[in-house]
């Protein structure tokens, strides 16, 4: 049986709760109900649960990201692994954006251009025992005023106030903006990001190259990233795309010098661990389902 404690909500309760349905319910539902997640469809299940009861409990929890800490940390070493960030855009293609404030349009990946939906930006951490789980998250809000990498920043700081210690931040050319480099940096993090191809590196003082036009060894080339500082920068031929570049810091400059081609893979194959979690939570989870418009209980 799992802990009552896990259902516990966020909240002061002012008044005994008259809704029947909770937490456990509720992701029991969505991981067995393969296509239909509105509250209408859980009370035809329950029987003796109304929609009601659904919409009351969704728009009372008050779930936050360190509640999701809270459930992991027991089943991970805190110390030495990777932290990763990523962002996913959770499907509402027939969503109005005026009815649902959270939702906007944003780029997909899968689609090669805007969608309506939310924009999930996810901390994924890889522990040393090879434990994998999600430890901070937060849905992109305009009125907040914020940006993907600012979320990333302040997700970051508060994880480590939450006692994680990452060896290695990773993440795509999204998060590679030197703004973040140098915020790592301060971090005294090592980092594995990709980057775009018109990048620039200098191996001489004043003379710049887009890392496309260079030629990298299979064992990395320590080289000067522009108004960042030494990187270890990686190359990965495919056949029927272009070529990818990485970059990889560590604050340890001789430390960076001996990193290998294998374990550049490594790291960079650790990373792929959160695209396969956020397709797993739309597949398996069905985190696209959820048919409410307020914040509150999408949230």
């Amino acid at each position: 049986m799992l802990s009552t404690k896990r259902y516990r909500t966020i909240r002061e309760i002012s008044k005994p709760s008259t809704a029947q349905c909770n937490l456990e319910h509720y992701t029991l539902f969505l991981l067995s109900e393969p296509k239909h997640g509105g509250c209408s469809r859980l009370a035809e299940i329950l029987g003796n649960v109304s929609h009601d009861s659904v919409n009351r409990f969704l728009l009372r929890e008050r779930y936050d990201p360190y509640d999701l800490f809270e459930m992991v940390k027991t089943i991970i070493n805190l110390t030495g692994g990777i932290l990763s960030v990523d962002d996913t855009v959770i499907e509402k293609l027939y969503s109005n954006p005026k009815y649902a404030e959270l939702i906007g349009y944003f780029w997909s990946g899968k689609y090669h251009k805007s969608i309506k939906g939310l924009n999930l930006i996810t901390l994924y951490y890889s522990d040393i025992h090879g434990n994998s789980v999600p430890i901070n998250y937060r849905i992109y809000d305009k009125k907040e005023g914020k940006t993907k990498n600012d979320y990333f920043q302040e997700m970051l700081i508060e994880v480590i106030d939450w006692g994680v210690k990452p060896r290695l931040v990773t993440g795509d050319s999204w998060y590679s903006g030197v703004e973040n480099l140098k915020f790592l940096r301060n971090q005294k993090l090592g980092f594995l990001f990709g980057v775009e191809k018109n990048r620039t590196v200098s191996n001489e003082p004043g003379n710049y190259y887009q890392v496309s036009s260079l030629e990298i060894p299979d064992e990395g080339l320590v080289t000067h990233l522009r108004e960042f500082g030494f990187i270890k920068l990686f190359r990965k031929v495919f056949k029927k795309e272009d070529s990818r570049h990485y970059i990889l810091h560590l604050p340890d400059a001789e430390a960076l010098q001996e990193i290998t081609r294998s374990q550049f893979v490594t790291i960079h194959d650790t990373h792929w661990g959160i695209e396969s979690f956020h397709r797993a939570i739309k597949q398996v989870c069905g985190i696209c389902r959820f048919m409410v418009r307020d914040s509150h209980a999408i949230r």
